[in-house]
């Protein structure tokens, strides 16, 4: 039964570090943005995150298409792989449903 709980101790410990590290930022997603992708596509962050709900950004970023429908949202917009999770949890937290405005 020690086995047992040592195991259990031991692979929730792994859980939790391994959702830390993997988590997005949508902070960095919002300075992201705005260093990146406002001036290509001519509006606020605000309006890009509208652009989708919630659920239709989450089945976007599910199939790897994030990076292909911000370039048609903003034409000429190319995101490097490492931005693509922290603009979709901005994008994601200020979708249209969400309630939720940026700053930006």
């Amino acid at each position: 039964m020690k086995n047992v709980m040592k195991l259990a101790t031991a692979a929730l410990l792994g859980v939790a570090v391994l959702s830390t590290t993997a988590s997005a930022d949508v902070k960095k997603g919002q300075k992201l943005y705005m260093k990146k992708m406002k001036a290509a596509c001519g509006f606020s962050g605000a309006k890009f995150a509208q652009k989708h709900t919630q659920d239709e950004w989450e089945e976007i970023n599910g199939a790897g298409k994030f990076a292909e429908e911000a370039a048609n949202i903003c034409p000429g917009v190319k995101l490097k792989d490492s931005w693509v999770p922290h603009i979709y949890d901005f994008a994601y937290e200020y979708a249209s449903d969400s309630g939720n405005v940026p700053s930006c």
